[in-house]
């Protein structure tokens, strides 16, 4: 059984998106922002950082692993499944990866934040981290214009963390238009079940009233 302690962000969609996928048994934990219990104390012994996500593994000796990179690539060994097993595939799915972690999630962040929730609405700072994240997407579509998925040919944790993100462009301000390889590989991968239930979690109650929740095989038990 994993823990997972996880609130509605892009970062937290990538581990239930992924557990989801992987079909391993989860209990969630959600964490209320607002309420910063992030940075409990209880919280900061499993992770230093204080943010989310995190998960503990009951099975491997209550193991602890944050940010969220790490854990995708844990999980996917834990499984076997969503990381390729020779060397050179191993090393594009984590290439990618890290563009996501390196630069997708970042530069979006800041559009959001400037765009979104700044109290003063700079032009500067919008403009400026609003094209860095269409130069990005522009990789990106060049390297969807020759693979079918963002690592190669098969589907794996690389997208789901990139999707995560770029699923929510339009609250970045930013538009896809133009970008047709990666229009069309979002809808690819947001047509897949276990992201659609991964994408749901935690519900949007869970963190109000601090429900505990078990999910297997996108089948969701209170406990």
């Amino acid at each position: 059984m994993i823990d997972l302690y996880t609130s509605a962000t892009p970062n937290g969609w990538k581990i239930s998106i992924a557990l989801e996928e992987l079909a391993l048994p989860y209990t969630v934990h959600p964490i209320s922002l607002s309420k910063n219990e992030q940075k409990a104390e209880s919280y900061l012994k499993i992770n230093p950082n204080g943010r989310i996500p995190t998960i503990v593994d009951r099975d491997n000796g209550d193991f602890p692993v944050f940010e969220s990179g790490a854990i995708l690539i844990y999980l996917a060994e834990k499984a076997g499944r969503l990381m390729p097993s020779d060397g050179k595939g191993r090393s594009r799915v984590i290439q990618w990866l890290m563009f996501q972690m390196a630069g997708i999630g970042p530069m979006m962040g800041q559009a959001n934040v400037f765009f979104r929730y700044a109290p003063e609405k700079i032009p500067y700072a919008i403009d400026r981290y609003q094209r860095e994240v269409l130069r990005l997407f522009g990789v990106l579509e060049q390297q969807l214009r020759a693979n079918e998925y963002v690592a190669g040919s098969e589907y794996s944790i690389a997208d789901i963390a990139h999707w995560a993100w770029i699923s929510g462009h339009e609250w970045s301000g930013v538009t896809i238009d133009g970008l047709p390889q990666l229009a069309r590989w979002l809808a690819l991968v947001g047509a897949r079940p276990a992201v659609q239930r991964g994408r749901a979690v935690p519900e949007a109650g869970d963190i109000g009233n601090k429900d505990q929740t078990t999910l297997e095989s996108g089948r969701k038990i209170l406990v």
